[in-house]
C-alpha cells in the first residue's frame, strides 16, 4: 500500500508541475486509467427453470404473450376501456413519475464523474480588525474578494461508478416497475371487464326464471279456477318466483359496484358502463403456448424489475468496499483579493491556486466494516428476492395453465347439462299440460335449470379469468407501438 501510494503521490506532483493543458489531461488520464472498479462485477444468480411449464401440453418456442392485448381481446367496449385506463389511471401516473425521480436521481450520480464548478464573491470593512480578528491599534480596513474554484474526485477505485453503476440500475428498475403496473392494470380491466358480463348474464338468468316460475304459477292459477288443482300447486310455484326475483337486486348492486371500481381503474367518477355487443358465451379464448421457461426471465417485468434491484445492490458493495481506500481530490481556485476596490478592479490582485489531497480512513469504530456487511448482507437480500420472483411465476403460469385446462372441461360438461335440463323443463311442462305429470315434475326441472345456468356462466367466465391471468402471468400486454390502431 506503501508503494501504492508513493507512486499515486509522484503522479500528482507531475501533474502540479504541469504547465499545460495537454500535460493536465494526460495526467488526469493516466490517474483515471490506474484506477479499478472494486467489488464484485455483477453477475445473475443461477435458476432452476424447467423444461416446460406444469400443465402446458403443448411446448413451443411461441409465446402467447407475444400477443399485444388489442390481439387478444375481441371487444372493442374493452380494447376503449384499456385505452382510457392506459391514459388516466392513477396508479399508472404515479409509476411514472416514480421513473421521473429514479432519473433525476441517475443523472446526480452521473455528476460525480465531472468537477465540480463554484463561485463566491464578497466584500467587507470594518475597524480594529486585522487579520480577521479583533486589533487594539484602532485601524480600519476593507476587503474585496471574488474567485472561481474547482475540486473533482478523481474515481480511483470505481466508487462513483459503482454509485453511478446503482443509480441505473435503479432507474432501469422503476421502468420495469412501470412496466409492471400497466400488465396488471391490463389485467385488472379485462376481469372486472368480463365479471361484469358474468354478472349481466348471471342477471338475464334471474329474469328468465323469474318469469318461467311466473308462467308455472299463471298455469296453475288457471287450472285452480277451474278446480283441477290444488292450492299448494300455485303456493310453490309463486314461492319458487319470489326467490329467483329475490336475487334481481342483488345482481343489480353487484353490477352497479363492478362498474363503480373500474370506473376508478379508468380515472373517472363512478359511472355507468358501456358494453361491447360480445357476451360472455360468445368470449372464445385463442390458442395458447406459453412459451419457453427460460423467456420468461427476459420478458416478465417484475423478474425484471427484481434483478435489477440485485444490479444495484451489487454495485453498492463496491462503493462500500471503496470507502476504505483512499480518495484523491485535485482542487483549483482562480480570482483576485484587495483591501482597496480600485486595485481589485484593475487586475492587480490576481489570486490563483491548485492542489491535489488524499484522504484516507484510519480508524472509524467499525463503521465502514459494518457499512460493507450491510450492502453485502443486502445483495443476498436482493438475489433471493429475485430467486423467489422467478418460482412465483412458474407458479402462477402454471396456475393459470391448469385452471384454464379444467375450466374449459367443466364448461362443456356444464353446457351439455344446461341443455338437457332446458329439454327437460320444455317435456315436464308438456306432460303437465296432458295431464300426464304432476306439478312437482315441473318445478323440480325448473328449480335444477336455474342453478346450472349459474354454474355455466361461472365456468365461461373462470376460463376467461384464467386467459386474462396467463397473459398477465407470462408477461405480456404491456407494449404499445405507435402503429396501434385508434381506439373505439
Amino acid at each position: 500500500m506503501n508503494k501504492l501510494v508513493q507512486s499515486l503521490m509522484s503522479k500528482v506532483q507531475s501533474l502540479l508541475n504541469a504547465r499545460t493543458f495537454g500535460h493536465w489531461t494526460l495526467g488526469i488520464g493516466l490517474l483515471t486509467f490506474i484506477g479499478c472498479a472494486v467489488g464484485p462485477n455483477y453477475k445473475r444468480p443461477p435458476v432452476n427453470a424447467p423444461a416446460a411449464f406444469r400443465g402446458e401440453t403443448d411446448i413451443s418456442t411461441n409465446s402467447f404473450a407475444s400477443l399485444p392485448w388489442w390481439q387478444v381481446f375481441h371487444d372493442d367496449a374493452l380494447e376503449s376501456l384499456i385505452c382510457i385506463a392506459l391514459t388516466n389511471n392513477y396508479d399508472l401516473r404515479i409509476a411514472v413519475t416514480r421513473v421521473e425521480q429514479a432519473r433525476a436521481l441517475a443523472a446526480q450520480a452521473r455528476a460525480g464523474f465531472f468537477p465540480q464548478l463554484n463561485y463566491a464573491v464578497t466584500a467587507g470593512g470594518g475597524k480594529n480588525i486585522a487579520n480577521n480578528g479583533p486589533s487594539p491599534t484602532g485601524t480600519s480596513g476593507s476587503v474585496f474578494a471574488a474567485d472561481a474554484n474547482a475540486s473533482w474526485e478523481i474515481d480511483l477505485w470505481g466508487r462513483i461508478r459503482r454509485l453511478n453503476e446503482s443509480a441505473r440500475a435503479q432507474f432501469l428498475a422503476s421502468e420495469e416497475a412501470r412496466r409492471d403496473v400497466t400488465i396488471s392494470l391490463i389485467a385488472q380491466i379485462a376481469q372486472d371487464y368480463f365479471q361484469l358480463l358474468a354478472l349481466d348474464n348471471q342477471l338475464e338468468i334471474a329474469r328468465q326464471s323469474t318469469n318461467s316460475f311466473g308462467r308455472s304459477l299463471k298455469i296453475f292459477n288457471q287450472r285452480l279456477q277451474g278446480g283441477v288443482a290444488s292450492k299448494l300447486e300455485t303456493s310453490s310455484a309463486e314461492a319458487l318466483m319470489d326467490s329467483a326475483a329475490a336475487t334481481i337486486p342483488g345482481l343489480e348492486q353487484q353490477i352497479a359496484l363492478q362498474e363503480n371500481q373500474l370506473s376508478v381503474l379508468l380515472g373517472q367518477n363512478p359511472g355507468a358502463i358501456v358494453r361491447g355487443s360480445l357476451s360472455l358465451d360468445n368470449e372464445t379464448p385463442p390458442e395458447i403456448p406459453a412459451g419457453l421457461p427460460s423467456a420468461l426471465l427476459e420478458r416478465r417485468p417484475d423478474i425484471r424489475e427484481a434483478e435489477q434491484q440485485l444490479r444495484s445492490a451489487n454495485a453498492q458493495v463496491g462503493a462500500a468496499k471503496a470507502d476504505f481506500f483512499p480518495q484523491l481530490n485535485l482542487t483549483a481556485l482562480f480570482g483576485g483579493v484587495s483591501p482597496e476596490l480600485a486595485a481589485f478592479t484593475s487586475g492587480g490582485a490576481i489570486a490563483w491556486g491548485i492542489a491535489a489531497g488524499l484522504t484516507g480512513p484510519i480508524f472509524h469504530g467499525g463503521q465502514l466494516r459494518a457499512q460493507y456487511a450491510q450492502a453485502r448482507a443486502a445483495r443476498e437480500q436482493f438475489a433471493l428476492q429475485y430467486q423467489a420472483a422467478v418460482l412465483n411465476a412458474f407458479l402462477e403460469i402454471s396456475d393459470s395453465l391448469i385452471s384454464r385446462e379444467k375450466s374449459a372441461a367443466a364448461r362443456v360438461l356444464e353446457s351439455h347439462a344446461v341443455t338437457a335440463y332446458q329439454a327437460a323443463v320444455k317435456i315436464a311442462m308438456e306432460r303437465y299440460r296432458l295431464g300426464n305429470a304432476d306439478y312437482y315434475e315441473v318445478l323440480q326441472e325448473q328449480q335444477l335449470l336455474f342453478p346450472a345456468e349459474n354454474s355455466l356462466v361461472q365456468f365461461q367466465l373462470n376460463q376467461l379469468l384464467a386467459v386474462v391471468q396467463l397473459y398477465r402471468a407470462l408477461g405480456g400486454g404491456w407494449e404499445m407501438p405507435t402503429a396501434h390502431r385508434t381506439s373505439p
